[in-house]
């Protein structure tokens, strides 16, 4: 007797699959699920192909060297992540299969991803009418409706056998039973249904309308548990029911010669209905106190008419890559059926991981040969003017849209037996490790609203490569020799300029054969702020950093002009690039442009709240305080030391792989939010939060927030004018007395109060050596009041008694928000002494 377990039946829609006839060809074996696990016959063939691997590399078995497996089980080494069946440098999507185990998680995160695919195809809406798609049911998906099945696309059913006696089994002629109503589903009322028709009694008569897999041989030895997959290919629309599987029973030894099973042994025709029960119904009063159990539909498929069928291929997609690498692969799409698709979307769970360009990219080279030792970014031999784009012309317009792309076809419709090749661009995530990729191919029928999707999972192993940590510094330099007339300089103080200083470290430690990186370049990209030049001291332009070594750069920022700033270019973007090799990068375009924008979007683009400048934007929006914890000057003080610019640094790493030399390129990214505090691009690991009790009475409301000391001594700027050496003859004048000019430009959009006091403020003894010998002549305390960022100059003036170098950077400013009672001393006097010669002559 043969039993069918409790969980007998899985069914796959097996999208894309064909059959094949061997004639005179007869394929390798290779490995398949119906061979048994030897432990002797694996260890010879890892043993063998060892001995290949190591002809191969002249003698040598590589360290990274891990035998294949092409069928992983309880006893194979599972500890790494298997990879995908790959054709040459041709590979497929991985679709469903039922080597799959369910994952009711990783179920809900493709049916959301699909749901958000069709929001954004309904223009943010999804219809009433949805259903998510499943292409492989079993006990713990929903079978409450009927399943959809194409005809001339294979429908497989997995039922599991066992054996409880203690002798083989042998089954032959082993097949589905089914039961079948024709119906046509052109007619616009539902179709005519017509006659019922069965295989239970005639099989290779009705092949036209459903064509049934025979499994001639098919042995269970004893007390063994075994799977069965079988094959229906449907060739008509209709209602299809599988009502069991029939089979000729006999008894038998296991490794009987082939042909023999049927001949030799007494037979017994044999049939086993597969009645499966639904789930137990709980959502009513009546439901509740009876038992009673729902419909499981999963074997009985509605035949639909053809429809389009996508197969999706990726050329050069690489299984690892360096952290912030950039790699140019391809994709291919095929309609591999005989209906036209249109509407082609891909959505994904990590949008930051690859792009497939902006409208205005260039696409050349065109194919994946000429591409093959081209630079993956756009180059040009002169330096290009700063460049303004805006995030919309990348595809970033909203959280949906980031998630999902749109893929032109050529007069919008992808025809039957055509192809489709593109270029994509990927970028190694910013966390080593190995990630997990979901794509979700999404494509419409064009006689219908209905679609259809591809699943595909890639895993990349990210190594390191360089940590870019960075920092703003307000800048006290001074402008006004270099600017024709007062009007100038007034307008360039009013800017501001700033200094980004740029700290790169090598952390990769050379596992991945990585020699030594290049920095060739340094970009910004900002509304407000952009990289003006380099001030390093160096000859050598070109940053090489072998491993564990690091690097400083200091670059000059400035503020966007003024004549940028309009109402078109408000959500418009300025790139500034700063090279450091002997090409520049063209970091407007793709693909530096669209990472850009893409940047730390994994974890918010799945929560749909993802605005226009992206993840970075929504954590600078975030410093605004709450209303009604703002006492009203908290958000102008905290936008005085607030800064938004970002920094891409540019690399090249020379590999050596093979005895060959490659050169691969990426970009990192790093976001300055703050003025003064220091920015990395490695991301910082959330911090799990902790369990908090329950309170059963209101929280008190929080208290008012006001700035803190350090907020407040960013309201003013100063600078001191002098010159930088006075010649003055003591012998015949004791008193030397130098002009000097305070200026202060209020930085934030309100009015300030503030004190400049001239009295000197001895901290220690070594400050006496400095400037114990000069005072300050006139008034020694003012008192003003500056508009919303007013640059006003004070002239004052010190006097000398004796030669030496003296320090003129005593006065000490005080500001505060007018109306306001909190006064803070401005943090600019203690970073840098204000030296001046006193020569005698």
């Amino acid at each position: 007797m043969c039993f069918i377990g409790n969980d007998p039946v899985r069914v796959l829609s097996f999208s894309g699959s064909r059959t094949y006839d061997l004639c005179e060809k007869q394929a390798a074996t290779h490995v398949s699920l119906e061979q048994e696990f030897d432990r002797d016959l694996s260890q010879l063939w890892r043993e063998l192909e060892e001995r290949v691997v190591s002809v191969a590399n002249r003698g040598m078995v590589p360290i990274t060297f891990q035998p294949s497996q092409c069928c992983l089980n309880s006893q194979t080494d599972n500890l790494r992540y298997p990879l995908a069946v790959v054709e040459g440098e041709k590979q497929a999507a991985t679709h469903v299969s039922l080597e799959q185990e369910f994952d009711r998680d990783l179920s809900q995160l493709w049916r959301e991803l699909e749901e958000r695919v069709v929001s954004v195809a309904n223009r943010g809406m999804v219809p009433i009418t949805f259903q998510p798609s499943q292409c492989c049911l079993n006990s713990q998906t929903d079978n409450l409706r009927y399943p959809l099945a194409v005809v001339e696309e294979p429908i497989i059913v997995e039922v599991v056998f066992r054996n409880p006696l203690k002798v083989p089994l042998a089954l032959s002629a082993l097949s589905l039973l089914w039961k079948f109503t024709l119906k046509g589903f052109s007619d616009p009322q539902g179709g005519a249904t017509g006659e019922t028709v069965s295989n239970e009694k005639e099989t290779t008569a009705l092949n036209d309308i459903i064509d049934t897999q025979v499994i001639p041989e098919f042995t269970i030895s004893p007390e063994e548990t075994k799977v069965a997959r079988l094959k229906l290919l449907p060739h008509k629309t209709g209602e299809l029911h599988v009502l069991g599987v029939v089979y000729n029973l006999g008894t038998g030894e296991v490794g009987n010669s082939e042909g023999s099973l049927a001949e030799d042994l007494m037979c017994v025709r044999g049939q086993q209905n597969l009645e499966i029960q639904g789930p137990r119904l709980n959502m009513t009063k009546e439901e509740k106190t009876s038992v009673r159990y729902g419909p499981d539909r999963r074997l009985d498929p509605i035949i639909t008419p053809p429809m389009p069928l996508l197969e999706v291929f990726f050329i050069n997609f690489p299984t690892g890559l360096l952290c912030g690498e950039i790699r140019k692969a391809w994709v291919e799409f095929v309609n591999v059926s005989a209906a036209p698709l249109t509407g082609l979307r891909v959505g994904s769970t990590h949008p930051e991981f690859f792009t497939f360009g902006s409208a205005a990219s260039d696409l050349t080279p065109v194919t994946p040969t000429a591409a093959e030792h081209c630079s993956a970014y756009k180059t040009v031999a002169m330096p290009p003017s700063v460049a303004t784009v805006s995030p919309a012309a990348f595809g970033v317009t909203s959280g949906d849209q980031l998630v999902v792309t749109e893929i032109p076809l050529s007069r919008g419709v992808l025809g039957p037996g055509e192809a489709l090749q593109i270029p994509l661009w990927l970028r190694g995530p910013d966390q080593e490790g190995v990630h997990e990729i979901n794509f979700l191919f999404y494509y419409e029928i064009t006689v219908k609203l209905s679609h259809r999707v591809l699943r595909h999972t890639a895993f990349i192993c990210a190594s390191r490569s360089l940590s870019v940590r960075a920092m703003a510094s307000r800048s006290n330099t001074l402008h006004g020799r270099e600017r024709e007339t007062e009007e100038q300089q007034e307008a360039e103080e009013k800017n501001g300029s700033m200094l980004v200083f740029v700290d790169v470290e090598n952390i990769n430690t050379s596992e991945a054969g990585v020699r030594e990186f290049h920095i060739v370049q340094v970009s910004s990209s900002s509304r407000q702020w952009r990289l003006h030049k380099c001030i390093n001291p160096v000859g050598d332009k070109d940053s090489k950093l072998a491993s564990r070594e690091r690097g400083k750069l200091c670059f000059k920022a400035t503020r966007c002009r003024m004549e940028e700033a309009t109402s078109d270019a408000a959500e418009k973007y300025t790139f500034a690039d700063l090279n450091l090799g002997n090409e520049q990068i063209v970091s407007s375009t793709t693909p530096c442009a669209d990472f850009f924008f893409r940047r730390g979007l994994h974890s918010e683009a799945r929560r749909g709240g993802v605005s226009a400048g992206g993840a970075s934007q929504m954590q600078r929006k975030s410093l605004t305080p709450q209303s009604g914890t703002d006492d009203g000057g908290t958000s102008i003080v905290k936008k005085c030391s607030e800064v938004e610019l970002d920094i891409i640094v540019l690399w090249k790493a020379y590999v050596v792989e093979d005895n060959k030399q490659l050169i691969l390129e990426g970009q990192l990214h790093v976001a300055l939010q703050t003025i003064g505090k220091e920015s990395c691009s490695l991301s910082q690991k959330e911090e799990t939060q902790e369990m908090v009790l329950l309170k059963f009475k209101p929280d008190v409301p929080p208290p008012v927030s006001k700035p803190s000391l350090e907020q407040l001594s960013h309201l003013i700027k100063t600078c001191l004018h002098y010159p930088e050496s006075y010649d003055h003859p003591f012998p015949q004048k004791s008193l030397c007395t130098v002009p000097v000019t305070l200026t202060l430009s209020n930085c934030s959009l309100a009015q300030v109060d503030v004190i400049v006091d001239l009295r000197h403020k001895t901290t220690s003894p070594e400050s006496l050596e400095v400037h114990g010998s000069f005072s300050w002549l006139g008034q020694t305390q003012y008192k003003l009041q500056l508009q919303a960022q007013e640059v006003y100059r004070l002239f004052l003036k010190a006097c000398f008694f004796q030669a030496g170098v003296y320090n003129l950077g005593t006065p000490r400013v005080f500001a505060k928000l007018a109306q306001t009672s909190a006064m803070c001393e401005t943090s600019q006097q203690s970073a840098m002494p204000a030296l001046i010669i006193i020569n005698s002559i």
